[in-house]
């Protein structure tokens, strides 16, 4: 049995329909907020229960007979992000998990300046102290959250942010079938992996000419200081943690946490991962 936890979400639900691919129905159970949102796979025969972060019991009765679980890592930040994990970690080891497989970050550190990251590496250590196996999925950044940054040049044709660094930026859709690929052994790794990310790691300024190329029209990247985008992100209506932690990315950025390129993501999944040029393309398509 393997178990999957945040399946209605971007990542989760993606990996779910990887897993089906590969392994039948039967094998495979979600832990989800609400199950009503899964009802699709309840009907397709996967095992459907509640399980929620924040109720150590119900996140037992979800993990019951897990060979392998994989904790999708929450949408939260700091403190109130790794006290979910630990429950669920604590859960996990409570039901007697196989093996605990989870989705970290590249460039995950203690000393990171991007938040993210320094959760991801108090969850790593939990899953170290744990005894049991366990495996660090080290995904490339999000190219979703990339496509979110740009978004409003889509209108003014200006990629107006603060100075960043390359990034690796890595499609969902690549990181799912790599994950789907680990959890039915197609490739087995103890402790963190090496950085699963896309095949170039790009800054901005690059970006803006892949929008010129992909789209047929010009892109300019202007600078933005970090207090006027903090002030612009806040007049928008972000709260003040949101923009802080949105600015701490291009300075983790900036400090060279996100270039690595690596070819286990490619090897996992048997061809090169999409480029950022066709993830552009088919966000903005669509």
């Amino acid at each position: 049995m393997i178990i999957v936890t945040g399946a209605t979400g971007n990542l989760g639900r993606r990996v779910v329909e990887r897993l089906l691919e590969r392994v039948p129905a039967d094998r495979v159970g979600v832990s989800v907020r609400d199950p009503r949102k899964a009802q699709d796979l309840a009907d397709r025969g996967v095992r459907v229960r509640q399980g929620s972060f924040d109720d150590s019991d119900s996140l037992v009765h979800a993990f019951e007979g897990a060979e392998q679980l994989l904790l999708v890592s929450l949408d939260r930040t700091g403190e109130e992000c790794v006290t979910g994990h630990r429950t669920a970690v604590d859960a996990a080891v409570q039901v007697g998990v196989g093996r605990i497989l989870y989705t970290s970050q590249m460039g995950a550190a203690h000393d990171s300046r991007f938040q993210a990251c320094r959760d991801h590496a108090q969850t790593e250590d939990l899953l170290r102290a744990t005894g049991l196996p366990w495996t660090a999925l080290r995904n490339g950044f999000y190219a979703a959250s990339a496509l979110q940054l740009v978004e409003p040049a889509r209108h003014t044709g200006d990629i107006a942010l603060p100075a960043d660094g390359p990034v690796a930026w890595t499609g969902h859709d690549d990181l799912a079938e790599a994950t789907a690929a680990i959890l039915t052994e197609e490739g087995r790794f103890e402790g963190p992996t090496p950085p699963l990310t896309g095949s170039a790691a790009l800054d901005f300024s690059t970006i803006a000419e892949i929008a010129s190329q992909a789209i047929g029209r010009p892109f300019t990247r202007t600078v933005v200081f970090d207090d006027a985008f903090r002030e612009q992100a806040l007049a928008h209506g972000a709260p003040a943690p949101i923009a802080d932690l949105m600015l701490s990315i291009f300075a983790a950025a900036r400090n060279g946490e996100f270039t690595a390129v690596d070819s286990t993501l490619a090897k996992l999944i048997g061809r090169e991962p999409a480029t950022f040029a066709t993830l552009l393309e088919r966000a903005w398509a669509e």
